[in-house]
């Protein structure tokens, strides 16, 4: 009865030391996302740019800068339509006072002066 009892204790130790183990804590289920600052696949290969650099060479291509001179040619186009119409609306004031002036002029000739009558 000893002996029988001493092999299912060897028994269970054996049992119980091949079982699976489960680590607490980390597990394979949890994603860590790590975010590089890196442009490339893989952001520790020899051709890595960082993301600075990436937008520094998108801003220096032909495209980039196309669009930037069509940009200015465009604002320079609105301002110089803007100081026509000011012109053009300047202009019309002065006309319109120049007329205003003109037909008040007109209207003090038109009117003779009070006849003054002598009486004796």
């Amino acid at each position: 009865m000893k002996n029988l009892l001493s092999a299912v204790f060897v028994l269970l130790l054996l049992l119980s030391a091949c079982s699976k183990k489960e680590t607490p804590g980390f597990t394979a289920e949890q994603e860590v996302k790590i975010h590089y600052d890196t442009a490339a696949v893989d952001s520790f290969s020899a051709g890595a740019t960082s993301v600075d650099i990436v937008r520094q060479i998108r801003m220096s291509s032909q495209k980039y800068q196309d669009s930037v001179k069509e940009a200015e040619r465009l604002q320079k186009e609105e301002q110089k339509l803007k100081e026509e119409l000011e012109k053009e609306n300047k202009k019309k004031l002065e006309e319109e006072k120049k007329k205003t002036e003109a037909e008040k002029k007109q209207k003090t000739t038109d009117i003779p002066p009070a006849s003054v009558t002598k009486s004796e």
